[in-house]
């Protein structure tokens, strides 16, 4: 199967940027890359397998195609709108965050 291109759209470089410098103040710098290595493992994940994502936030927010896929060793999810021809990732939040509200903020 052909990878779909993935965009990472500016509100969510911001996302991973603000992530990047919390571990890294909060853990040092290698746990600063461990996660930006789990990051780009999901992207590819998500790029090769766009549907395993879960539509859920998509259905309750009514935003077709939106998705979203979890880091498997970091509280944080990619959420990404599904299009024809490319992937957009829309943000990277951390779990607790107010999905809802950031959501539609991002639209």
């Amino acid at each position: 199967m052909t990878a779909r291109r993935l965009v990472i759209l500016p509100r969510a470089e911001r996302d991973v940027r603000a992530a990047v410098f919390h571990y890294r103040d909060e853990g040092g710098a290698s746990l600063a890359r461990r996660f930006v290595a789990e990051l780009e493992r999901c992207y590819q994940g998500i790029s090769k397998h766009p549907g395993i994502g879960s539509p859920s936030f998509g259905v309750m927010l009514d935003i077709p195609g939106l998705r979203s896929a979890g880091l498997a060793h970091f509280p944080y999810l990619v959420f990404y709108l599904e299009l024809p021809d490319q992937l957009d990732v829309w943000r990277v939040l951390h779990v607790r965050r107010d999905f809802p509200t950031m959501l539609r903020d991002s639209d």
